[in-house]
């Protein structure tokens, strides 16, 4: 069972317990996730199944879009609705054209504060064990991106919009931080996450479905192949097949159609088979394919 597969999570389960679930029914023990979703955050979680597994980093630093509801009034100690109330003097709920304001100033490139019950290492540790001890966080600023944001609505102290941010980005620390420059301290209240890379919550099962479906599940799986239709390809002759997976590099020889000239700093190169499968990952060097990863 090989490919990737796109699920609807539910608000509850870790996506470690999806994982874990969707082992247990499907049969295959070979499964990971390519970003991680709070317990309490619905929607896309991209799985790799089998080989597509070892994919994974070349998965895991798509942009993401998100449906986000922001509740203004009181912060929480994990700058979301699953945390305990944090009461401290807070302003007015802020205008719209306030708000509107505060996102526009975010957009681009900033130094972001993750929240302090995250998955964030810190010295070999998870922040979240950390905090929940009660031990001192020293957490490090990440680089992100608002790529854009859309107004969905306001209703009182609730805020509803759309997001498209960068890998690593925290929509929890986004609505912290906007109470702070609003001066009414505000927390995550819900999310839904509807894109990762060029994959869409639209076509993701329910988790509850691809229980039911079992080993099944596998007719839903997207092929490795498409999974990375973002990177160049070239297509091998039969011989080209065999020398690639003996991880020996290939010349122009050994490519049916046309060699691929130009390509990206460290962008990897899609190797396929007459059939279009993905038989492995290489790098150009010297006027030669070089296989890095094998995977057929």
């Amino acid at each position: 069972m090989t490919g990737v597969l796109l699920i609807d999570k539910p608000s509850g389960p870790t996506s470690h317990d999806v994982v874990a679930r969707m082992r247990r029914v499907s049969g295959e023990r070979s499964i990971g996730h390519a970003g991680t979703l709070d317990p309490r955050a619905t929607g896309l979680l991209v799985l790799m199944c089998g080989r597509a597994t070892r994919i994974a980093t070349l998965l895991t630093g798509h942009n993401k879009t998100y449906d986000a509801t922001i509740r203004f009034g009181w912060a929480t100690a994990t700058d979301d609705a699953a945390g305990e109330r944090i009461d401290a003097p807070a302003g007015p709920i802020p205008s719209e054209a306030a708000i509107r304001d505060a996102l526009d100033r975010t957009l681009g490139e900033f130094d972001q504060l993750p929240p302090r019950y995250s998955a964030k290492s810190v010295d070999g540790q998870r922040a979240y064990d950390l905090a929940r001890q009660d031990k001192p966080i020293n957490l490090k600023l990440s680089r992100v991106s608002l790529r854009q944001w859309d107004w969905h609505g306001q209703d009182g102290d609730l805020v509803r919009v759309g997001l498209s941010v960068s890998a690593g980005f925290y929509v929890r620390s986004l609505a912290r931080d906007l109470g702070e420059t609003l001066g009414c301290p505000a927390h995550l209240e819900a999310l839904r996450r509807t894109q990762s890379g060029p994959f869409d919550l639209a076509h993701a099962l329910p988790l509850a479905e691809a229980e039911r479906l079992g080993a099944d599940v596998e007719n839903h799986l997207i092929p490795m192949a498409e999974a990375l239709a973002d990177l160049p390809a070239v297509r091998l002759s039969d011989q080209g097949v065999i020398r690639v997976r003996h991880g020996n590099p290939i010349g122009p020889q050994f490519i049916d159609g046309q060699w691929v000239t130009a390509v990206g700093d460290l962008q990897k190169i899609r190797l396929l088979d007459a059939d279009g499968a993905l038989i492995a990952l290489a790098d150009l060097r010297g006027g030669m394919l070089h296989p890095s990863t094998v995977l057929a």
